[in-house]
């Protein structure tokens, strides 16, 4: 009973401790582990690297572009003689109203593709260095069978010369207004991620992997790769393939687009165009267009009211923006 050293109170050992060691621990610095990864929309970019295809305050890359050629006189310019003899600009008044057919929501097609084609041609004149990649060089991966000429290099093309090869893919494509943004957006997106330029040698190359790759994520019915082989007829669908794969690989397979950043580079547009005397058409307001303006607007009000409705009235809330069944609120509207 004295013997303290009893079989029933024997203590097992202190188990051994061992340092927990985690894989990030053997990744290189600034990796993580796959088990870790964030999901596209919620990376954010580093300080100092900040991405204007996917920030919607930062400055759109061809707008920056597009002043330094204002500031250096490559813009053209008219002259006080030329304004003279050019009809006036015609402005609204109580009795018309002008307006241009293209809104953020439907642009302007033809007008879209002209800004987007000045655009690049902004980015190819005014680049700040020669960074290439071999699978959109021309001259390695020709368009045509004819291939390129010796200079293909060395002369920068002509906003009417983009322009027609942009409408060319478009028209035969059955492309919309909006997927010409959008192919914008992926274009500056791939000169930063992947840290190249665009230039004469892989300017055609760079737009039509855009295009390819708008074109699938915007339109409901995407044109497939075999189809751009028919617009394109030299080219083959490998080709186009590995255009594509790797198009999304130097994106890291961000396609997303918010829609903030839809809206800055529709504006940027059509302030590019403004100062590139590429204003879009204006017409007097009809009636009937008057009458669809005014049906749109009373959609998008009535699913803001059902939405508070359902919400509960806030304190703040007027009820003149309630549309409750009986008593709906109209504003009254004149046209001549």
């Amino acid at each position: 009973m004295g013997n303290q050293n009893s079989c029933c109170c024997y203590r097992s050992p202190s188990p051994i401790r061992k340092d927990i060691v985690k894989l990030e621990d053997y990744l290189p610095e600034g990796e993580v582990s796959s088990n870790n990864i964030q999901h596209i929309s919620e990376r954010e970019p580093d300080d100092g690297d900040i991405d204007p295809s996917q920030d919607p305050i930062a400055g759109t890359i061809f707008m920056e572009r597009s002043k330094a050629s204002i500031e250096n006189g490559m813009t053209r310019k008219r002259s006080q003689h030329q304004i003279a003899e050019n009809k006036m600009k015609k402005s609204s008044s109580c009795s018309t109203i002008y307006l241009d057919d293209s809104t953020v929501s439907q642009p302007n097609l033809k007008n879209t593709v002209k800004c987007v084609a000045l655009a690049i041609y902004y980015h190819i004149k005014n680049r700040t260095s020669e960074r290439r990649l071999d699978i959109f060089d021309e001259k390695m991966h020709p368009l045509s069978k004819d291939g390129v000429s010796d200079d293909y290099d060395r002369y920068n093309p002509e906003h009417k010369q983009i322009y027609k090869f942009v409408r060319t893919l478009f028209n035969a494509a059955q492309l919309t207004a909006e997927c010409a943004i959008i192919t914008l957006v992926y274009l500056e997106r791939l000169l930063i991620c992947a840290e190249l330029d665009i230039a004469p040698s892989n300017w055609k190359r760079i737009v039509l992997g855009a295009i390819l790759l708008a074109s699938k994520v915007w339109d409901d019915q995407a044109v497939w790769n075999v189809d751009y082989c028919q617009i394109l007829k030299d080219i083959t669908v490998e080709d186009m393939n590995e255009l594509e794969r790797q198009f999304l690989e130097m994106l890291q397979f961000n396609i997303n687009v918010p829609s903030s950043v839809y809206a800055k580079y529709y504006f940027d547009l059509r302030t590019l165009a403004e100062a590139n005397d590429l204003a879009f058409p204006s017409e007097p307001l009809s009636k009937e267009r008057a009458q669809k303006l005014e049906a749109m607007s009373r959609v998008m009000e009535d699913k803001i009211a059902a939405e508070v409705v359902k919400n509960g009235l806030k304190k703040w809330s007027s009820l003149d923006n309630v549309n409750s069944g009986a008593g709906v609120r109209r504003s009254v509207a004149i046209l001549s």
